[in-house]
């Protein structure tokens, strides 16, 4: 993978971890209109991961000092409900990621047709949302945490997105619009961790090899390349929940998805 490559799988690592359009489906697009494969570097897949999750730092920082600092309190107070609800929306994607991952993995891979039945899937899902009728919940409560858990748990497979499985499922439980989108993506910075942090025990452990040689300088290129368009994807994908304009996302992630699975036939 030369620094051209890393850059674009950056940039598109960065966009589609946010946007609601399946970063693991257009890498796997990407990667075999390049004739690369991401995954044979788990050592670049660390660092992209890495750097999105920096960027969801950077942009909700307020609210991560917010919850912290009810936190350090140590009493039943909002920020402390807010950290309960993401644990317990991490429980269903902890238990798949540990026990399941591997299995799914080697069932479903990467194929071209999984990933465009998936972006289809994914329209549907962002579609169902957008005309479900609102009834804006003014918090997030333990019961729709621990749903939208199990939806994230379900977009371990390639091609559905997590952002838009999770997000979309909130909208359709009724919750606030607002809070949704920032709820999804601080519940994802520990999953993302915790897959990096597996990827790197393997790499150690031996169990897995860095097969794609890359230099230094693709491997920074990648980095900024995700950090930039995660920042840039986060504070965009916000907004975007607010106005429930998620429709324009269903129509694309169903042209892409079509025209994956009719190339893949």
């Amino acid at each position: 993978m030369n620094w051209f490559e890393a850059l674009i799988l950056g940039l598109l690592q960065g966009f589609t971890e946010y946007l609601p359009v399946s970063s693991s489906g257009h890498l796997a697009i990407a990667s075999s209109l390049f004739g690369v494969n991401a995954d044979d570097n788990l050592t670049f897949t660390i660092v992209v991961h890495v750097a999105t999750v920096l960027s969801t730092l950077v942009i909700l920082w307020k609210e991560i000092n917010w919850i912290f600092k009810g936190l350090f309190k140590f009493e039943m107070n909002d920020e402390t409900k807010y950290f309960i609800n993401i644990v317990i929306s991490m429980i269903p994607i902890g238990i798949v990621g540990v026990l399941f991952k591997d299995y799914v993995e080697e069932v479903f891979g990467s194929g071209l047709l999984i990933v465009g039945c998936m972006l289809i899937a994914t329209a549907l899902l962002l579609t169902f949302s957008y005309y479900a009728k609102p009834r804006m919940k003014e918090n997030i409560g333990m019961k729709d945490a621990f749903i939208i858990g199990l939806s994230q748990a379900l977009a371990v497979l390639p091609g559905l997105s997590r952002s838009g499985t999770t997000i979309a499922t909130g909208l359709m439980l009724g919750d606030n619009k607002a809070k949704l989108a920032q709820f999804s993506f601080l519940m994802v910075i520990p999953p993302i961790l915790g897959e990096a942090l597996l990827d790197g025990m393997k790499i150690m452990k031996g169990a897995a090899t860095d097969e794609a040689q890359m230099s230094l300088f693709a491997l920074l290129i990648g980095f900024i390349a995700a950090f930039v368009a995660g920042c840039l994807a986060c504070k965009w994908m916000i907004n975007i929940v607010k106005k429930g304009k998620l429709v324009y996302f269903a129509i694309y992630c169903a042209i892409i998805g079509t025209i994956t699975v009719i190339c893949s036939i």
